[in-house]
């Protein structure tokens, strides 16, 4: 077996590495093999941001095209899968003559560093933000600097000076990049291909048929796609994976169409663009989707692969549940669609065959009168992991419930779906009292578990409570949620 050749670009140039390791992270690469030390290591699970990088991919066509920049953390990706990718580290920012760059400078003037080790993760958040909003002529607002370095941690500046550094980089002279250069020698590593597909350990077909071939033929491969969750268990847990299969470079599965009744999601596009699909059809889920891990995170990790780990406290699952979602399982024997509630079986379990892949995420459209609120509790309000997550979706006709649908994560071996707490509101009118009623259900409904996030007590409370939150805001009374207030000097 052989390991294809990675070709990516860097610093104008295209660099080529050779024989290296299907579970190989991009962030050893740099540090071991490429002795680029200025991204640094910290947490080593995609957490702390230290480890930021940016990534560049053409996106549109003819006059159109142009570079999307993403941030993120390259000791949870894989190294393969910047193949055909332009990379961009600390390092390469700085221009000849040793001028920062504004995302550099910005840093220094706003005093936004003290012992330096998150620095680099911070500037190149700061790199992309630039790329994506500052060079294009947008305005960045204070919330949108806090989205984009919601994935970087810092334990002695505190966040002030670096959000500050955010919004001064307009001010400091443009560092424009050659695009047209950069999308000639993408173009040009698509054309190439990688050789050795065949017969290699890290498989990335192009095509839809041929990734279920591959499937069918490598049912003992590691599934990857985003590799937040996979890219733990090789550096966590130590896992090693003898073959590595990543669906990522079939077209149709970073698709997301957009049907009258549905929108229907690849299971290879990012966190970053599902939500912003999902956003655009029900704007009340922007925080929501803001707050699922940090930007690098969801720059990097796939709905289809949230949704096929399966893990308990996942945040997607309970929302989409509540949607009324279905997967879509495919392999070279044909397609099945289920509920998504019904994929799981168990702990990290589901009804995947050893030849299918996820393949779809249907979820249906907003309808006129549909009361819908999520909710995340968790230690941290940004980048932290749910100890409860409840979404809740209504339909009131005449004053009664005409549909319930709701899903709760954090609470069981899978996320799960509260049909007995839907029974309780179902065709009932639309008061205190029902929702009382529905609450002393929903805390009976799970039996949750204690661990280091919240004790099973605590759940069972939360989940009362949040239902009543639910109660609470149907009823106009929306000073109770953190998104009804603006702190000062947010938006300036």
């Amino acid at each position: 077996m052989n390991h294809p050749v990675i070709q990516f670009v860097r610093r104008g140039e295209i660099v080529s590495l050779r024989d290296v390791p299907p579970t190989r992270t991009l962030l050893q690469v740099l540090r071991e093999d490429l002795h680029c030390t200025g991204t640094k290591e910290g947490c080593n699970e995609g957490d702390c941001g230290a480890c930021t990088v940016v990534l560049g991919k053409a996106q549109g066509k003819g006059e159109n095209q142009r570079i999307h920049y993403s941030a993120v953390n390259s000791c949870i990706r894989l190294a393969h899968s910047v193949h055909g990718l332009a990379l961009w580290t600390a390092e390469d920012l700085a221009a000849t003559g040793g001028t920062l760059h504004p995302a550099q400078q910005a840093m220094v003037n706003c005093h936004a560093s003290q012992c330096g080790f998150c620095t680099p993760g911070f500037v190149m958040s700061l790199f992309g933000l630039y790329q994506n909003h500052v060079a294009l002529g947008d305005t960045v607002t204070r919330e949108l600097a806090q989205q984009a370095l919601s994935g970087n941690l810092c334990r002695c500046t505190g966040y002030r000076p670096i959000l500050d550094a955010a919004q001064h980089m307009a001010q400091l002279p443009a560092v424009p990049l050659d695009e047209s250069d950069l999308l000639q020698k993408l173009e040009l590593l698509a054309q190439t291909g990688r050789g050795l597909e065949a017969n290699s350990l890290y498989i990335s077909p192009n095509t839809l048929p041929a990734l279920l071939a591959a499937r069918a033929a490598h049912p003992d491969a590691q599934l990857v796609a985003g590799c937040t969750d996979v890219g733990l268990w090789i550096n966590k847990l130590h896992k090693q994976f003898a073959k590595v299969l990543d669906v990522t470079r079939v077209p149709a599965l970073r698709n997301i169409e957009d049907d009258p009744h549905h929108i229907a999601i690849g299971a290879a596009v990012t966190l970053t663009d599902a939500f912003a699909a999902l956003v655009a059809d029900r704007p009340q889920l922007h925080t929501f989707a803001t707050r699922f891990a940090g930007l690098p995170v969801r720059n990097s990790g796939t709905l289809g692969g949230n949704v096929a780990n399966g893990s308990p406290i996942g945040d997607s699952m309970p929302l989409l549940i509540a949607l009324g979602a279905q997967v879509v399982l495919m392999s070279e024997r044909g397609h099945r669609a289920m509920p998504l509630e019904q994929f799981y079986t168990g702990y990290r379990q589901n009804m995947l065959a050893a030849d299918e892949v996820l393949a779809w995420i249907k979820v249906p459209k907003a309808t006129p009168g549909e009361l819908l609120r999520v909710y995340k509790i968790s230690k941290r309000f940004d980048d932290d992991i749910s100890a409860v997550c409840l979404a809740i979706k209504l339909h009131l006709a005449d004053g009664k419930v005409a549909q319930a649908s709701i899903g709760v994560g954090g609470v069981a071996a899978t996320p799960v779906r509260a049909l007995q707490t839907e029974a309780a509101l179902l065709g009932q009118a639309w008061t205190l009292d029902t929702v009382q009623q529905a609450i002393s259900t929903l805390r009976g409904e799970f039996a949750p578990i204690s661990d280091m996030r919240a004790s099973a007590s605590y759940r069972v409370q939360v989940l009362g409570n949040l239902l009543q939150r639910f109660w609470l805001e149907s009823q106009g009374m929306e000073q109770i949620n953190l998104d009804a207030f603006t702190l000062a000097g947010e938006n300036t």
